[in-house]
């Protein structure tokens, strides 16, 4: 499974071990900014897109509206989950509401069944 975090804070592979998730058979891959994001998204091709909302240059949902839309189009292939992982259940909302399949507090990223 490939894995494209935008993620401007915290080392989401770090917290996903030390959490004991064996990412063995994952690849990760995590930008510490949202510059270029769907050069990011076509040179990676993620199977999962994970998506901070508060983040420069670009919030998760500008991000996220740009995924959808060059889907939409045909210029990209849509990650088959785009989650939301905000530490603000209020941002994670919204990322739900313009699109993202799920969401969940970033500090329990590790809850998620796609690790299983």
């Amino acid at each position: 499974m490939r894995v494209l975090a935008f993620e401007d804070t915290y080392d989401l592979e770090a917290m996903l071990t030390s959490a004991k998730i064996n990412l063995d058979e994952i690849v990760f891959l995590q930008r510490w900014n949202s510059s270029k994001p769907l050069e990011a998204v076509m040179q990676f091709k993620p199977d999962v897109l994970l998506l901070d909302f508060f983040m420069p240059p670009f919030n998760g949902a500008q991000v996220l509206a740009k995924v959808i839309e060059a889907a939409e189009q045909g210029s990209l292939s849509r990650p088959k989950h785009i989650i939301g992982i905000s530490s603000e259940a209020k941002a994670n909302a919204l990322l739900e509401r313009e699109g993202a399949d799920r969401s969940v507090i970033k500090f329990d990223l590790h809850t998620l069944s796609i690790w299983n």
